[in-house]
C-alpha cells in the first residue's frame, strides 16, 4: 500500500452492524488485517457471550440501545445479512454518505481463485454442496460455504482452484461488486416477503448475482431465473423435462429416468443416493455448472453418484411400521414444500407436517398440491390457524402443540407404504433455535417410534 493509500485508509471509520455468524466472520477478517472498527448489535443479550468478544474491542463495541452518535463519521458500513437495509441505523449511515456493503464485498476483494455463486429459493444448499463434491471428484481443491456452512471470509486461502458459494438474497442485496466466474439462480418462488415488499423486489435481489458475471447456468422451466446479460455471456441450460440439443434434462429410457445432455444418456436416476424428483433438478443444475467450467463429464458424474445429501433436506430418517419418514425441516417456504410433495408423490399417500413462522407468505398456494398429494395435514406453530383456514376445506387437518405430537398423530394414521413428510413451509424460530433443531427433534421422535415398534 502506498503512503497516500495508507493516509486515506487511516481516515476511514468502519462500522460493523450485527454480530451473528456472518458478522463475527467480518470481525475476524478485519482483526487479521489489523483494521480498527466499531461493532454494534441491538441484541443486548450478546453482551454476555464471551465468543462475541474474541475478535472485537470492547471499547468500540455496543449492544442493545445504540447511541446514534456511534455512527458519526462512518465511511464504510458492513451490514450483516440478518439486518434489514431499511433499519434506522443503516438509514442514518446511508444519509450521512457512508458506503453500505456486505461480507461478500470484502470476500470478493480478497479472493484469488475464481468464485461460483449459487442462489435460488430452493435447492441452493444441495446444489452448492453437490457441486463441491463434483469438483473434488475432478481433482480440484475447492472451498464451499457462504450462506451454507462456513462464512465466505473464513474460506479464504491461497491454494484453491475454486470457491463455491451459496448466496442468499440478503447477502446479494448489499453486494456492491461481484464479478463471479459462474452464477445461477436455480428457481424463484415467494419467500422472505416479511423482508421484501413483493415478489419483484425479491426477484431483483436474487438477480444481483449476475452483475459482471462471466458465465451463467439457467433453468429453462423457470422464466424468473433467466438473466438479462450481454450476448457475450454464455448460458448453459437445464430443465426437468426432455432437453433440447446441448441442454441438460431428463429422458425415460426403458422405463427408467435418465439424466441426459441432449439425446445422450449420462446417469440413471437409480445410481443416485438422493430421493425425490426435485433432487434430479438439483443434479441437473450441478452438472450444468460443472460442464460450464469445461470439466470432464465422467468425473462430474462420479461426484453426483457419491453425493449423499445434506441433513434436514428431504432426508429419509426411518421407516417404522413400514412408513417412510422424511425430514425436510429446511423446507422453510411454500415453494420448497411443493417441490418436496411433487418429489415424493410416486410412493403412497403423504401425511404432511406444516407450520411455524409464516414470513408473510400466501398459504393458499398450497391448496392444489396438498389436495393432489396429501392424505392429511398436521399443523403446529404460529401459522397453524392461518394455514388451516386455507387448507381445511381441501384436506383433513388437525393442530397439535408439539412436533413429537405431530409425528405421533401422523404415524397413527399412516399405512404401510405411506410417507410422513416434515416440510413446514415456514421458519422455525417460534418453537426452535433453527431448522436444524426442528429437524433433529423430528429425527428423535421417529427414532422413538422405531424403538417402540
Amino acid at each position: 500500500m502506498s503512503n497516500a493509500s495508507a493516509t486515506i485508509a487511516s481516515t476511514e471509520k468502519r462500522v460493523l452492524v450485527g454480530l451473528g455468524v456472518t458478522g463475527q466472520s467480518v470481525a475476524r477478517w478485519w482483526q487479521r488485517q489489523g483494521i480498527g472498527f466499531t461493532a454494534i448489535d441491538t441484541r443486548a443479550e450478546l453482551a454476555d457471550d464471551p465468543a462475541v468478544f474474541a475478535h472485537v474491542d470492547p471499547q468500540t463495541t455496543a449492544f442493545g440501545d445504540i447511541d446514534s452518535a456511534m455512527l458519526d463519521g462512518c465511511t464504510d458500513m458492513i451490514v450483516s445479512p440478518g439486518v434489514a437495509l431499511d433499519h434506522p441505523l443503516v438509514t442514518q449511515a446511508r444519509e450521512q454518505g457512508s458506503r453500505i456493503r456486505g461480507d461478500i464485498d470484502l470476500f470478493m476483494e480478497a479472493a484469488k481463485a475464481p468464485v461460483i455463486g449459487i442462489t435460488g429459493s430452493n435447492g441452493k444448499s444441495t446444489v452448492t454442496a453437490m457441486l463441491g463434491e463434483m469438483l473434488e471428484a475432478c481433482g480440484l481443491n475447492v472451498a464451499v460455504g457462504g450462506n451454507l456452512g462456513r462464512p465466505a471470509l473464513d474460506l479464504l486461502a491461497d491454494d484453491l482452484d475454486f470457491y463455491v458459494l451459496e448466496l442468499s438474497s440478503f447477502q446479494l442485496e448489499r453486494a456492491q461488486t461481484l464479478g463471479l466466474r459462474l452464477a445461477t439462480v436455480l428457481n424463484i418462488s415467494a419467500d422472505h416477503l416479511d423482508r421484501y415488499a413483493n415478489l419483484n423486489d425479491y426477484h431483483r435481489a436474487k438477480h444481483i448475482i449476475f452483475r459482471q458475471v462471466r458465465q451463467v447456468v439457467a433453468n429453462r422451466d423457470d422464466p424468473l431465473t433467466i438473466p438479462l446479460v450481454p450476448d457475450t455471456v454464455t448460458i448453459v441450460w437445464w430443465r426437468l423435462g426432455e432437453p433440447d440439443l446441448g441442454e441438460f434434462g431428463l429422458r425415460d429410457v426403458d422405463g427408467v429416468t435418465w439424466i441426459c445432455r441432449g439425446f445422450t444418456p449420462l446417469l440413471s436416476s437409480d445410481a443416485l443416493q438422493l430421493s425425490g424428483r426435485h433432487n434430479l433438478g438439483n443434479v441437473l443444475a450441478a452438472l450444468a455448472l460443472g460442464s460450464a467450467l469445461g470439466l470432464p463429464a465422467e468425473d462430474l458424474l462420479e461426484g453426483a453418484r457419491r453425493y449423499q445429501g445434506l441433513p434436514h433436506r428431504c432426508q429419509v430418517v426411518g421407516r417404522p411400521g413400514g412408513v417412510r419418514f422424511i425430514n425436510d425441516s429446511k423446507g422453510t417456504n411454500i415453494g420448497a414444500t411443493i417441490a418436496a410433495l411433487e418429489g415424493f408423490a410416486s410412493e403412497g399417500a403423504i401425511w404432511l407436517i406444516l407450520g411455524g413462522q409464516g414470513k408473510g407468505q400466501d398459504f393458499s398456494l398450497l391448496k392444489d398440491p396438498v389436495a393432489k398429494y396429501c392424505a392429511g395435514v398436521i399443523l403446529l406453530g404460529e401459522a397453524a390457524t392461518e394455514i388451516a383456514q386455507h387448507l381445511g376445506h381441501v384436506v383433513a387437518t388437525e393442530s397439535v402443540g408439539t412436533l413429537e405430537e405431530a409425528v405421533s398423530r401422523a404415524a397413527a394414521q399412516a399405512r404401510v407404504g405411506d410417507t410422513v413428510l416434515l416440510s413446514p413451509a415456514c421458519a422455525s424460530l417460534d418453537m426452535f433455535s433453527g431448522f436444524a433443531e426442528r429437524g433433529q427433534q423430528f429425527h428423535d421422535a421417529v427414532t422413538r417410534l422405531e424403538v417402540a415398534a
